[in-house]
């Protein structure tokens, strides 16, 4: 008996214990959901806060983009209008410039007259007229025609580096690409419509020189390829490369004591070759003391020198130059690109009067140029303009030879 009352004893106070743990585990539940309760309700409460301030912002921002978007109508509209002013006055300077325009500084002495335009202001002996036909028989060049004016402007695309140069062979009509300021690589397309209609000049055939061109001076005349090299610790010289076989026919030293920078804006260019009626011609400098561009006189089979002047155009501010029958047009600008003009004109016959030499304004483009190549045959420059190419069709007049 004593065991069996032993045993309910026991069992009594197991149940009584587990009811005191199963209702201390119970409330332990009843006070976590409780807290998990009261942290749901706050985390309601705060994300509708924060719903209410959403939607606040978000009708701010609409209300804010609603009026900058007006301000930027308003803005372009006015941008739109001083763009029109802006076409409008330059226009108008152009017209001023080519009707009041300064006289660019040719030499003195030049004697040369727009045809219908000649008189004779003093009379002269026998002897000063026979000097004078001298002269004539002399010169240089027997070409007779004169820049007037810029008769169009064609920006044909951009393509390749800030600084480069192309030319049209008027043999083949194929054009060569010169992309950057030096390279072993030139690019060839079949035509200018064939450049102008290409995406790249990576989609062109690629020509390897046998040397680094240096400078965008270059120039191609009669099938052949005029180009500056200079390796490390040699002098410069000219080189001829004959396009049609692929190989260099002749290399000439260059005949300056330094390398000199022709153009000042454009140091890269240590010299400029160039190719019109009359012949290949070498614009440089002879040294970094020399204020004027010098110009030499070529010849395109030998790569001898024929002739050599000072053509009195300071180098400082110029950005480029080209030859037209035998007169040097130099284009000069700003350190901060501005407009360009040919400000200086030198003849090679000493034949240009001070009156006729044009002072032009090229159309406000892109920023300087760093090569203008003329074609004879076209009557046209080949521009390179912060990366665009640009053609520019000249206007031209016959002058009288006296």
């Amino acid at each position: 008996m004593k065991p069996l009352l032993v045993f309910l004893v026991s069992t009594a106070w197991a149940f009584t214990r587990g009811q005191y743990y199963y209702q201390e585990l119970m409330n332990y539940l009843e006070n976590r959901m409780l807290a998990i309760e009261d942290r749901m309700e706050l985390w309601n409460e705060q994300t509708h806060r924060y719903h209410s301030e959403l939607k606040e912002f978000k009708k701010l921002t609409a209300e804010t983009m609603n009026a900058l978007g007006k301000d930027h109508s308003l803005l372009l509209k006015d941008l739109e209008g001083a763009a029109a002013r802006v076409d409008h006055v330059e226009r108008e300077m152009d017209y001023l410039e080519t009707q009041t325009a300064p006289r660019a500084c040719a030499n003195k002495a030049d004697k040369v007259l727009e045809q219908g335009a000649w008189s004779v202001e003093e009379s002269r002996t026998d002897e000063e007229e026979e000097e004078d036909w001298e002269e004539v028989r002399a010169r240089v060049s027997d070409c007779v025609d004169i820049l007037s004016s810029i008769r169009s402007v064609k920006i044909l695309k951009r393509v390749g580096s800030p600084k480069g140069m192309w030319i049209r062979d008027p043999r083949s009509s194929k054009v060569y690409v010169f992309n950057g300021t030096r390279g072993h690589s030139i690019y060839q397309f079949s035509s200018v419509l064939d450049f102008s209609s290409s995406p790249g000049v990576n989609h062109s055939r690629q020509i390897q020189l046998p040397s680094v061109w240096m400078g965008p001076g270059s120039t191609v005349y009669n099938g052949y390829l005029y180009y500056i090299q200079q390796e490390a610790g040699t002098e410069v010289q000219v080189v001829k490369y004959d396009l049609l076989s692929g190989s260099v026919t002749d290399t000439a030293m260059f005949p300056v004591e330094s390398h000199a920078p022709v153009y000042t804006l454009n140091p890269e260019t240590t010299a400029d070759l160039a190719a019109d009626d009359e012949g290949l011609w070498l614009l440089y400098a002879n040294s970094d003391s020399e204020p004027n561009i010098n110009l030499a006189k070529m010849d395109p089979a030998t790569l001898d020198i024929e002739e050599m002047w000072d053509t009195r155009c300071p180098r400082e501010n110029a950005e480029a130059a080209f030859i037209v029958c035998g007169t040097v047009y130099v284009v000069y600008n700003t350190r901060l690109a501005s407009r360009s003009r040919v400000q200086c004109v030198f003849d090679v016959n000493d034949m240009v009067l001070s009156e006729e030499a044009p002072l032009l304004y090229f159309p406000r483009r892109y920023g300087a140029h760093a090569s203008l190549k003329y074609s004879p045959e076209e009557k046209q420059l080949y521009a390179w303009d912060d990366g665009y190419q640009i053609l520019y069709r000249l206007t031209m007049k016959r002058k009288l030879l006296v």
